[in-house]
């Protein structure tokens, strides 16, 4: 088992910057791949930003520019660096990571853009 627990999160106005991290204890050994989502009301959840064991990035269109995902392995904590945000950047925001077959999530943590 994985738990996975968010923090960062909070009221910023548009244009601020915001990092979450995604702390991970458990069974920790052979996690595949790390990420973020997001889930704005009334919309579906949509992947954010992933990082693989190989290093390897991914990020949705809307936030490519604006937000850095990384880790810190010594910490068991992913990060996401979110800047320029936007009023659309609102939404709940969930730590997800994939070990083998299987798939954890935080409880999610809110972010509201707002002026």
């Amino acid at each position: 088992q994985v738990q996975l627990v968010e923090s960062g999160g909070g009221l910023v106005q548009p244009g601020g910057s915001l990092r979450l991290s995604c702390a991970a204890s458990g069974s920790i050994f052979s996690i595949n791949v790390m990420g973020w989502y997001r889930q704005a009301p009334g919309k579906r959840r949509e992947m954010v930003a992933t990082l693989t064991s190989d290093g390897v990035t991914n990020y949705v269109d809307s936030v490519k520019g604006r937000f850095s995902i990384s880790r810190d392995n010594a910490k068991a904590t992913v990060y996401l660096q979110m800047n320029s945000l936007k009023p659309e950047d609102t939404a709940v925001y969930f730590c997800n990571a994939v070990q083998r077959a299987t798939v954890y999530w935080g409880k999610g943590i809110l972010v509201t853009v707002s002026s």
